[in-house]
């Protein structure tokens, strides 16, 4: 049977929009082509094709409703200027076809063709020790320089660590929220939310006025699975949500890599057990990309690319740093360090060393942790 793609978008976003229509449901539908009679189907109809009375019920009542009405959530993302993929267009990631239960709806807001690149999942404790920060935004930042792209949850912690450090590189990052795409979840991260919308990619299946509960945070962790070649875990304590995304990579046979971190530290203990159950370990970015050496090709394309735009900016921004701030980042480089440590160091005065330093951290180029101990970003 030939499919109207038009007509079974328009079936399968108004049903996913119905609360209390669920995948399966929608399943049934679609095996059905229940799009070439939706709208004037009654209750009754609806109840034969396998659903639920209340189901029923809706769907009754919402495909004789305008497809964009203006409350619809559909149309709500328009108007903010996200698009509305499903499995009936050409911008579905070919990626997320592959998995067991692939998202029948996308909202996705920004950057459309981070979703046709090559990518690497980021994922860890929202909680992390400055070794996972820094470890963290240093392979992100690789990662996203070599060309893939780092998809991670927008949580606090390591996924915020990655989409800041990755956001800048060539392959740019994708936030995979639980909420709409118009809301910011966890609140405290609306600053980088918002320059993921302008300079990466946004993504949820959470229509629009969705209410946001915990059960929609492991659906969020499948579609980052799911989207991405590889899942790596940067600090995880035991029972970790990072850990539910590892699980799901495997169950979609996709790799997983895990950072190794001090046997002592609770927050490593679930990274050193998927390593002990065969997540591959790593601890520089080429443990990762060695793994998919066909992508060699087009990762050169896409870090060329970058490099062209962005050598000038880059260059710029190098020369606006001092020797004395230039030399700083490079010591904090290779651990964290407080000023004490610092000042040991480089015999810079107490003085003239903190104003360096803040200035450093207003520049965005290192960000003082607990205990004042301060990283690169």
């Amino acid at each position: 049977m030939t499919i109207d793609h038009a007509k079974a978008k328009e079936m399968v976003v108004r049903l996913h929009e119905l609360p209390g229509v669920g995948w399966h449901a929608i399943q049934k539908a679609v095996a059905q082509s229940l799009w070439t009679k939706a709208e004037g189907m009654t209750e009754a109809d609806w109840l034969e094709a396998g659903f639920q009375r209340a189901q029923a019920l809706s769907a009754a009542v919402r495909m004789q409703e305008p497809m964009l009405k203006e409350d619809s959530p559909a149309e709500r993302a328009i108007r903010l200027g996200a698009s509305v993929i499903t499995p009936y267009d050409d911008l579905y990631p070919a990626a997320m076809r592959q998995m067991p239960q692939p998202p029948w709806v996308l909202y996705a807001w920004g950057r459309l063709e981070l979703l046709e690149r090559p990518s690497i999942a980021v994922v860890g404790t929202r909680n992390p020790t400055a070794y996972g920060r820094h470890t963290a935004a240093q392979l992100a930042e690789q990662l996203s320089a070599s060309g893939l792209t780092v998809i991670s949850g927008l949580a606090r912690g390591i996924d915020a660590v990655a989409h800041q450090a990755a956001l800048q590189k060539a392959g740019g990052t994708i936030a995979v929220l639980a909420s709409a795409v118009n809301s910011c979840y966890p609140s405290e991260n609306r600053e980088l939310y918002r320059q993921i919308s302008e300079q990466g990619l946004l993504l949820s299946e959470t229509p629009i006025g969705a209410k946001l509960h915990p059960g929609m945070f492991p659906l969020r962790n499948r579609i980052i699975a799911g989207l991405s070649l590889g899942t790596l875990v940067v600090e995880a304590a035991k029972g970790s949500g990072s850990l539910i995304t590892a699980d799901q990579a495997v169950e979609m046979s996709r790799d997983v890599f895990a950072v190794p971190g001090p046997i002592s530290s609770p927050k490593s203990e679930g990274a050193n057990e998927l390593i002990g159950k065969g997540a591959k370990l790593v601890s520089r970015v080429e443990h990762i990309i060695e793994e998919f050496p066909w992508l060699t090709e087009q990762l050169n394309r896409i870090s060329g690319v970058n490099r062209l735009k962005k050598g000038h900016s880059a260059e710029a921004e190098q020369s606006s740093l001092s020797a004395e701030e230039r030399k700083l980042i490079e010591i904090l480089r290779d651990q964290p360090l407080s000023m004490n440590d610092l000042h040991q160091i480089t015999a810079i005065p107490f003085g003239h060393l903190s104003a360096l330093l803040i200035n450093l951290c207003i520049k965005r180029k290192i960000e003082q942790q607990p205990g004042s101990l301060y990283i690169v970003l």
